[in-house]
């Protein structure tokens, strides 16, 4: 439990698997986050706007920037660019914006170059929230097809991933 002012986040992480996807392999991890009904619609925002202040705020450790390349931050069709550090690494991922679905709070980014594309075919990332009951389920999916066999399966980029969500909500509990 973590606590900011007079708000109390709970976070637990409920599920992280790697299964066989279509034409290649799936990881997911799903939190559960207990806000008391405010719902995950800050960090859907602030991921699909690549609010590049906001996550170095929130998580100067890992995100350093966000730069948009053609299109609108938080608009389906746009390309971004992120600047980050993963396993102590300095990266960079450049992502298309595949869909955004505000009903269904669901983004998807198609990754076009960078470090990933080195090891990886195809790499699709995935951020779901389901709200039941004043709990949130927060699901990251990734949806990668590998180079070679050599080429592990990218479990420190999902928990890469779940830490960031916690930081980027822990932040905006304390705003």
């Amino acid at each position: 439990m973590a606590a900011r002012g007079n708000r109390a986040t709970a976070w637990r992480t409920s599920a992280v698997a790697v299964l066989p996807g279509r034409g290649g392999d799936k990881a997911t991890a799903g939190l559960l986050y207990s806000s008391g009904g405010g719902g995950k619609v800050k960090l859907l925002v602030a991921v699909s706007h690549g609010v590049a202040g906001d996550f170095r705020r929130a998580s100067p450790d890992k995100v350093h920037g966000c730069d948009l390349h053609e299109g609108e931050y938080g608009h389906a069709g746009s390309i971004i660019s992120w600047s980050y550090t993963h396993d102590g690494k300095h990266k960079i991922a450049k992502q298309l914006i595949q869909t955004i679905n505000e009903e269904k709070k669901l983004i998807e980014f198609k990754t076009l170059e960078g470090d990933l594309m080195e090891e990886y075919k195809d790499f699709l990332v995935t951020l779901h929230v389901e709200t039941k009951n004043n709990i949130d389920l927060v699901t990251w999916t990734m949806e990668y097809e590998t180079l070679n066999e050599k080429v592990d399966h990218p479990i420190s980029l999902l928990a890469f991933l779940v830490d960031l969500t916690k930081d980027i909500e822990t932040h905006h509990a304390g705003n």
